[in-house]
C-alpha cells in the first residue's frame, strides 16, 4: 500500500487531538476535506481506524498501530530532508560574522549550532577580531554581523545582546572566599594566570589599565578561556575573565571587580541593509544570550 504523507500527518494530528475537527484545524483543512482523507485511509487499510463518538473520535487497535508507525515515518522523512539539504549548494554568499574572544567562548558556538541546524541553506564564515577591527570591517562592508563591545562608537545599527562584565575567579575556598568585590590593584598582588598577550581580551585590558597599572606576576599564559578557567579552578592562580564564560556548574569562587572598566556589554552590530539571513543569525545570537549561564 502507498500512503500519502499529508494523510499520515493529518491522522497523527487527529489521534493527538481526539477529533477530526481539531486535526483539520491544525492542518488548515476544511472538515469535509479532512473527513474524506481519513475515510480514504480507512478504505486503503481495509479496517476501521477510528471510532466516531459524539464528542470526538478514539483510535481502534489498527488506528493506534497506524498512528504510531505514521509518527515514525514522518520523523524519518524529516531526517531525510535534513540530510539531503545538507548537501545542497548554498543559494547565497556565506554570512561573515566577526566577534571577540569572550563571545567566541560560548555565545557564538551556541548560536551557530542552532542556526546551522535550522537553516541548512546558509553558511557562516566566523572570524575572531577585536571590537575596533570588527567595527572597521562592518563599516567597510567586509563583514555582515558583529558581536562587539559597547565602548567603540560606530554609525552602524547596534542592539544590546548580553552582559560581558569581567570578574576575578579563583579556587573555591581560596583567596576570594567571602569577598563581595575586589579592586584590580589588589588582584595584581596575587599570582595570576592569564590569556596570551595577543588575545583580544588581554589587549583590551592593557588599553584600559594604562602604563602605570601594577605589573602582575603571570604564572602562565594560555591561548583559550577554557584553559584559563580550568587553571584558575585548580588553584594555579587568580584569573580575570568574562562572567559569562564561567558556567554555573564550575566549582570556583567568583568575585566582581570594583574597577569601572570591568563593566561592559556585548552589542550586535550590522548595516541597515543587512539581508534576512543576517537577521536570522542575529535572532539565534539573542536566543543563545538568553540561556542562563
Amino acid at each position: 500500500m502507498r500512503y500519502d504523507l499529508d494523510d499520515l500527518r493529518l491522522f497523527t494530528h487527529v489521534a493527538a487531538e481526539g477529533s477530526i475537527t481539531a486535526g483539520a484545524r491544525v492542518m488548515h483543512l476544511s472538515l469535509p476535506s479532512a473527513s474524506a482523507r481519513v475515510r480514504a485511509l480507512e478504505a486503503q487499510a481495509g479496517v476501521p481506524l477510528l471510532v466516531r463518538e459524539r464528542r470526538g473520535v478514539r483510535l481502534t487497535p489498527a488506528g493506534a498501530t497506524l498512528a504510531r508507525h505514521a509518527r515514525e515515518v514522518l520523523a524519518e522523512t524529516t531526517r531525510l530532508d535534513s540530510a539531503v539539504a545538507s548537501y545542497a549548494v548554498s543559494r547565497s554568499e556565506p554570512i561573515r560574522l566577526v566577534a571577540g574572544g569572550s563571545a567566541m567562548h560560548q555565545l557564538v558556538p551556541t548560536a551557530l549550532a542552532t542556526f546551522l541546524r535550522d537553516h541548512p541553506e546558509y553558511d557562516v564564515n566566523v572570524s575572531e577580531r577585536r571590537t575596533i577591527r570588527s567595527v572597521r570591517l562592518l563599516a567597510a562592508g567586509e563583514a555582515d554581523l558583529g558581536v562587539i563591545l559597547d565602548d567603540e562608537p560606530t554609525p552602524l545599527l547596534t542592539e544590546p545582546l548580553a552582559d560581558d562584565s569581567l570578574v576575578v575567579i579563583g579556587q573555591a575556598g581560596g583567596t576570594l572566599s567571602g569577598r563581595a568585590s575586589i579592586a584590580y590593584a589588589e588582584v595584581a598582588e596575587h599570582p595570576l594566570v592569564g590569556l596570551d598577550r595577543n588575545s583580544p581580551l588581554s589587549q583590551w585590558m592593557d588599553d584600559r589599565l594604562g602604563p602605570h597599572a601594577p605589573a602582575p606576576r603571570y604564572r602562565t599564559l594560555v591561548p583559550t578561556l577554557h584553559a584559563l578557567i580550568t587553571l584558575a579552578t585548580a588553584g594555579a592562580g587568580l584569573a580575570v575573565v568574562p562572567r559569562r564564560a564561567v558556567h554555573s556548574t564550575v566549582d570556583v569562587d567568583i568575585c566582581p571587580l570594583q574597577d569601572a572598566w570591568s563593566t561592559r556589554q556585548h552589542l550586535l552590530c550590522y548595516g541597515a541593509d543587512a539581508p534576512d539571513s543576517v537577521h536570522l543569525l542575529a535572532n539565534h545570537l539573542h536566543a543563545a544570550a538568553s540561556v542562563p549561564i
